[in-house]
């Protein structure tokens, strides 16, 4: 396979190959990106070998340019944090996970001292939506390594923002979640309130989609919460830990979030449904309908 920027920069690495990481993977290999691979269990990375990708057991010691997608960031400084004192110097790691802005800058203070570069890189949007090459992606850090990027975030789709200094794109990402999953959990609350007014929430999303109420949200999970078809795009469970990290952000800006702690005590409910594992969507079941269907993940 040739490796793209004329072949100057050798592979890229992938590590963490969940639902967004397979996604990121198949999005680089589609636009002819060498992809070497790496994850905690070796089966997942299955599907990205079968099309091209080969495994690697030190990517940061193989590949310029690293591109991570772990569940936190106990997992990332786990993972790659450990790794950063024996990098040879000069890499660039692409952080696409949801962490906390403080650990963003601790590791991107460790990859300075091996003379790297940590990009906190979160995408906006679900895996379904990365597959697709319709997520954003929001970037914090060195200017110089973010132009240098430029033919990945092509690849990732070409919907980038560039918002400032290490640890300004994870603090960006929370305050999309933040906003996300408000929508996603206020089409919940309509939905429900449509059924108990005798309004078949089918009609009710669609007259909705028609109205100034309009929202994304309406499109990627409106028939999702109709149908009860919970198969996974973004897992339930993992907005909740995202949630948990913008309160906490929060309060250490002094900020009170009213709405986000009500929202985090209504995915409590739908975790102690047991809907965790489920698509964000089945948000909606913990106002007790749809039930969920045969859903990919669930428990």
């Amino acid at each position: 396979m040739a490796e793209r920027a004329g072949g100057t920069r050798g592979p890229i690495g992938v590590v963490g190959l969940g639902l967004m990481g397979t996604a990121i993977g198949g999005r680089l290999l589609d636009a002819g990106f060498a992809v070497r691979v790496w994850n905690r269990t070796r089966e997942r990375a299955g599907p990205l070998l079968d099309r091209g990708a080969t495994w690697t057991d030190d990517p940061l010691g193989e590949c310029p340019r690293v591109v991570v997608s772990l569940y936190d960031g106990a997992a990332v400084t786990a993972v790659i944090g450990a790794r950063l004192p024996h990098a040879p110097p000069g890499r660039i790691v692409i952080d696409t996970s949801t962490v906390a802005p403080e650990t963003t800058r601790t590791l991107a203070a460790a990859i300075a001292s091996r003379g790297g570069v940590w990009l906190d890189a979160p995408i906006s949007g679900s895996s379904a939506q990365t597959r697709a090459g319709t997520a954003t992606v929001i970037v914090g850090g060195d200017d110089v390594a973010w132009a240098a990027c430029a033919d990945v975030w092509a690849a990732l789709g070409g919907r980038v923002h560039h918002v400032g200094p290490s640890g300004s794109a994870a603090a960006m990402k929370l305050v999309t979640n933040l906003v996300l999953g408000l929508n996603r959990a206020a089409l919940a609350e309509g939905l429900a309130f449509a059924r108990s007014l005798g309004i078949d929430p089918a009609r009710a999303l669609a007259v909705l989609r028609d109205s100034p109420a309009a929202s994304r949200q309406m499109d990627t999970k409106g028939e999702k919460m109709v149908g009860g078809d919970f198969t996974v795009q973004a897992r339930l469970a993992q907005h909740d830990k995202d949630v948990a990290l913008i309160l906490a952000a929060s309060a250490g800006a002094g900020l009170d979030l009213p709405l986000t702690t009500a929202h985090r005590a209504l995915l409590a409910r739908a975790l102690g449904l047991g809907l965790g594992a489920l698509d964000n969507s089945a948000i909606i079941a913990a106002y007790g309908a749809p039930p969920p269907r045969g859903a990919e993940g669930a428990p």
